[in-house]
């Protein structure tokens, strides 16, 4: 967790060096709009974020950014959870075959993922009866499943945020226009179209942001859900196995 926080820090270091340098290259991203020929895509990107206002706009792009930084990192994480579960129970069996709860235990120690660690915890308890062994499996995953969940409600606040930030863009846009307007004493299209673009602008990059973490969101939960699945399906069958091995001794 303290690597995953250092990650974070870093990355919040290069968005606001990011926001410096679209700053400083504010003129000549004006002068390549401006002259005739194609405007490379990043020199693009780079105006229109000026043009949004860099102060909105860079808070959006670090919504982004650590957005995805923790959509990242609850990806690796799944990933690494993710087991073939049917045979780690195929060797819980056949480890209680030859050597009994302890070879069993050993078996679920030496696997990754929360599947495992429900085991083990389940194996610990079987001296107490199934019905503790069964309570303890229930319990334990439900931790396993906040771990699971562990930090969806944050990536969630920056798909609130995102959007939100753009709106209050757009209100401070629209300000903007009409004080334009009341300095001018005018409303011809000139002086309400300053104000005006970067409305829009900020309406649209915090849509877009959104829209992206909203995708990795909804994939996070999926593999959540699949894991989730395999848990309480390979929960059963370690009771099954067990009550067998109760049988047989």
């Amino acid at each position: 967790m303290k690597k995953v926080f250092m990650f974070l820090a870093g990355v919040g270091t290069m968005a606001f060096s990011a926001v410096s340098a679209f700053a400083q290259d504010e003129m000549s991203a004006a002068d390549l709009l401006s002259g005739s020929g194609e405007v490379p895509l990043n020199q693009a990107l780079k105006t229109k974020f000026i043009e949004g206002g860099p102060a909105f706009m860079s808070l959006i792009i670090i919504c982004l950014i650590i957005g995805l930084a923790l959509a990242i990192e609850r990806i690796l994480y799944l990933s690494f959870s993710k087991i073939n579960t049917k045979k780690l129970v195929a060797k819980v069996e056949d480890a209680l075959k030859d050597g009994g709860i302890e070879k069993a235990k050993e078996v679920c120690r030496n696997t990754r993922g929360p599947v495992a660690s429900i085991f083990y915890q389940g194996l610990l308890r079987y001296d107490q009866g199934l019905d503790v062994v069964e309570k303890t499996i229930v319990s334990y995953g439900s931790v396993q499943q906040s771990q699971l969940e562990s930090g969806l409600s944050w990536i969630s606040l920056f798909i609130a945020l995102a959007p939100s930030l753009g709106f209050l863009g757009t209100v401070i846009g629209m300000i903007n226009a009409f004080d334009a307007i009341q300095a001018a004493g005018d409303i011809s299209p000139n002086v309400v179209a300053g104000g005006m673009k970067v409305a829009l602008i900020t309406t649209v990059g915090g849509l877009i942001v959104a829209m992206i973490l909203q995708v990795f969101y909804n994939y996070i939960l999926a593999k959540i859900e699949s894991i989730t699945i395999d848990m309480e399906d390979s929960s059963i069958s370690l009771i099954d196995v067990l009550t067998k091995y109760g049988e047989k001794k």
